[in-house]
């Protein structure tokens, strides 16, 4: 594997800031089942975050760390194990909300353990060696990659969302979030940067953009109605499906379609992820999250 040349590289050069984990603590204590009130169907979405995300960010971070050795940029390389360590972090404070939450009565333990079992089988190295193990290596990292551009996104709108604060999200599920996206937001091009220097192709670029998009909306709709079915109170409502489109038409959830519109923004020639937006926000986020200066207590 050979770094790729071109605008890329020289993009990423000119942003390369330090990427670190961050010492946070969450006190999950007071935050109730339905942490958006009124909200059943958004606090779940949120929820979405907590059950699959640990073990697909573990996934992620298994990549880059398989990835390390083929790297010989050592900025990128820096930036890849702070990228690493941000990962494991997120993993570990959304694992803490899913455990408050499971002893409020939202059982989900078995959809989990299927998720980390899928995870694991589709997402593993498989015990490959050789060309076979480099080649699905490119692959993951372009799975990663396109994935990473829709978290970036993302929390660019949990950064924004004024509507989170207007209901009255619970300050800790909210901080949660908002920590989160910001640094979903400042490692935005890590992981593109990686695919790019170990392989860089556009059509493998193109089809695990498209493989990310189809993977990670019916994940999270299938999830969240899960997650609505094992909710165990009496008054959540009905009809589920209803509530989401409701819920995004009022702006209190992002809009499905952004797995679609973002599409042709990532598959343009020349893009990189530094073009998503200022990232001033996110970081001056993390200098005051709640979070980090508990930890800092």
């Amino acid at each position: 594997m050979v770094e790729q040349d071109g605008a890329t590289t020289r993009q990423y050069r000119g942003q390369a800031h330090a990427i670190a984990a961050r010492d946070v603590h969450f006190d999950f204590e007071s935050v109730p089942l339905h942490y958006i009130p009124g909200e059943v169907l958004a606090t779940h979405i949120v929820n979405v975050m907590h059950l699959v995300l640990p073990e697909g960010e573990r996934a992620m971070a298994r990549a880059l760390a398989e990835a390390l050795p083929y790297i010989d940029d050592d900025r990128l390389r820096e930036e890849v194990t702070g990228f690493v360590g941000q990962e494991s972090t997120h993993a570990g404070s959304h694992e803490g909300a899913r455990n408050h939450l499971r002893a409020l009565g939202l059982d989900v333990d078995s959809y989990v353990r299927a998720i980390a079992w899928l995870v694991d089988r589709v997402l593993g190295d498989h015990g490959l060696t050789g060309r076979a193990r480099e080649e699905w290596l490119k692959e993951r990292l372009g799975l990663f990659a396109g994935m990473e551009h829709y978290t970036a996104v993302l929390g660019e709108w949990l950064l924004e969302a004024e509507v989170l604060e207007s209901k009255g999200m619970h300050p800790t599920m909210l901080d949660l979030v908002r920590w989160h996206g910001a640094e979903e937001v400042e490692h935005r091009s890590v992981v593109y940067d990686a695919y790019m220097h170990v392989d860089g192709g556009y059509a493998r670029k193109a089809r695990t953009a498209l493989l990310a998009a189809a993977t990670l909306l019916p994940l999270f709709i299938v999830s969240t109605g899960y997650l609505y079915r094992k909710d165990p109170s009496p008054d959540k409502g009905r009809f589920w499906g209803l509530q989401f489109i409701n819920a995004t038409r009022r702006g209190v959830i992002p809009s499905w379609t952004v797995f679609f519109k973002e599409i042709p923004r990532y598959l343009r020639p020349g893009f990189h992820p530094s073009q998503l937006g200022p990232m001033d926000t996110a970081l001056r986020y993390l200098a005051h999250s709640p979070a980090a200066r508990s930890a800092d207590a």
